[in-house]
């Protein structure tokens, strides 16, 4: 049975990160799991769901170069655009879980502070730049021969989906209008 967005995510919510606790924390067992104890300034590597509570919590934050920002999708668009036709730039794999985490947060503080509505707005649009600008290369690269695996590569396991599903869809539209063709 093939993976669905919904698989990946739950995949990306156990994944592990990097933390920096904020302050001293005790020891905490969850059923079968064990967080801390914690102390202040010292980084910590627990699962993605966890750490989000304890952010919440203000016991964490999470480490700025793992974090998303309006900058890092700056740098994801420009390098999209500057690629070669044919060509796709490599993502980290956890980009689209943060993406859609990042843009939910945005909204969240849109409700609060209504005077980001420019930035939610740019955002917004740089996300969109960045998914369309792939899509359209991945519809192009599931339509063309078989890829090298190189190239395969570069995309994420959401984009792989999209890649696996596309080529199938293309190859029964080829081999219909073929038989058909001959059948006549």
């Amino acid at each position: 049975m093939p993976l669905k967005l919904d698989d990946l995510d739950f995949r990306f919510e156990n994944t592990r990160v990097k933390v920096i606790a904020n302050r001293n924390f005790p020891k905490v067992t969850l059923t079968g799991i064990s967080i801390g104890p914690l102390q202040e300034g010292n980084e910590y590597d627990i699962h993605f769901w966890i750490a989000r509570e304890l952010a919440k919590a203000g016991i964490v934050h999470f480490r700025e170069e793992d974090s998303l920002d309006a900058t890092k999708l700056y740098k994801v668009q420009w390098k999209e655009r500057v690629q070669v036709a044919g060509q796709i730039s490599e993502l980290p794999e956890d980009f689209y879980p943060k993406l859609r985490r990042y843009l939910k947060q945005l909204k969240k503080d849109l409700a609060r502070q209504p005077e980001k509505i420019t930035e939610y707005q740019k955002t917004r649009h740089l996300a969109d730049d960045i998914v369309n600008s792939r899509l359209k290369k991945i519809v192009s690269l599931s339509s063309g021969p078989t890829q090298s695996e190189y190239i395969i590569n570069k995309l994420t396991a959401e984009e792989k989906l999209v890649y696996m599903q596309m080529g199938k869809i293309v190859s029964q539209w080829r081999n219909q209008i073929l038989q058909h063709e001959t059948q006549g």
